[in-house]
């Protein structure tokens, strides 16, 4: 899969910058199919996304905002059975305003 074209696919001008510094932060998770990607119906995978990369990586602090990022992200991607983790992610940041902190 080309995450970074993944990203582009749901964020035309995403800066190529940021895309590196996700691929780079990912780039084990990436390696492996499984990981590699982001099973939005399962609770336990979004609370990871919610503490690991909201609250740990990005520095949010509002839990009601990272939930509504994801929420907002996983309705963007939604009727994409494989979506990458890369493009997710970056997606979160993007809806909290936190792609500097990339």
């Amino acid at each position: 899969m080309d995450h970074a074209a993944e990203i582009r696919k749901y964020a035309p001008g995403a800066d190529q910058a940021k895309v590196d510094a996700v691929l780079k932060y990912l780039s084990i998770a990436l390696r492996n199919a499984d990981s590699a990607l982001v099973a939005s119906s399962d609770p336990d995978e979004l609370k990871t996304v919610h503490n690991n990369w909201g609250k740990k990586h990005l520095g949010a602090i509002d839990d009601a905002a990272i939930d509504a990022a994801i929420r907002k992200t996983v309705e963007k991607m939604k009727g994409n059975n494989h979506k990458s983790r890369a493009a997710f992610y970056y997606l979160v940041a993007e809806e909290l305003g936190k792609l500097d902190a990339i």
